[in-house]
């Protein structure tokens, strides 16, 4: 009945030291956000914003994701090199901090995005952010302001149309209330 062996002393230690040196690589990686969930309008910038602190110099890795597909935005270690993808050249600002600005923003750029931090160690720690494109719909706009002032127009020559009918309404009135009063002062001043 001798199949469990105890542990001695000298494997319990190196079985802590894993542990510990494992949870010091996990700790070695920090990443602080204020907010994990952006929500702008299209045309707008949007900036996820991060501080990163690791023992090392980090390097920094951005992933765009939808329910479909992903894809890279950018890798860059701070000082070092910066690469950003062609598709994203124009539009993204990266930081040194891991932060990125993502400007001009369209209803494609809705989705989950993934900040991978990796340490010259290998450790490495990720932070997810949801981004939210709201459209700003000014052809809406701009239909209901042409269609106001088309209303608008129609209404001025309605009131402009009663007005002119009006004063030939009183004018005849007026003629034909003249022509009966000519007529009946002519019929008076005829003799008997």
């Amino acid at each position: 009945m001798r199949h469990f062996r105890l542990w001695n002393v000298q494997h319990f230690t190196g079985f802590l030291s894993i542990i510990f040196y494992t949870y010091d690589l996990a700790a070695a990686i920090t990443i602080q956000t204020p907010e994990r969930s952006l929500i702008r309008s299209v045309q707008e910038d949007a900036l996820f914003s991060v501080d990163v602190a690791c023992r090392g110099i980090p390097i920094v890795h951005w992933t765009f994701t939808t329910g479909a597909e992903s894809h890279s935005i950018g890798t860059w270690q701070p000082g070092l090199y910066t690469n950003i993808t062609v598709s994203y050249k124009s539009r993204v600002e990266p930081y040194d901090n891991g932060s990125m600005r993502l400007s001009e923003l369209q209803l494609q750029d809705a989705g989950f995005y993934v900040l991978t931090i990796t340490e010259t160690t290998g450790s490495s720690k990720d932070v997810g952010f949801v981004l939210k494109v709201n459209e700003v719909l000014y052809e809406d706009l701009q239909y209901l302001s042409v269609t106001a002032l088309a209303l608008g127009c129609l209404i001025g020559l309605l009131m402009l149309a009663m007005w002119l009918l009006d004063r030939a309404y009183w004018k005849i009135h007026s003629q034909r209330h003249k022509k009966q009063v000519e007529e009946n002062d002519a019929t008076e001043l005829q003799p008997l």
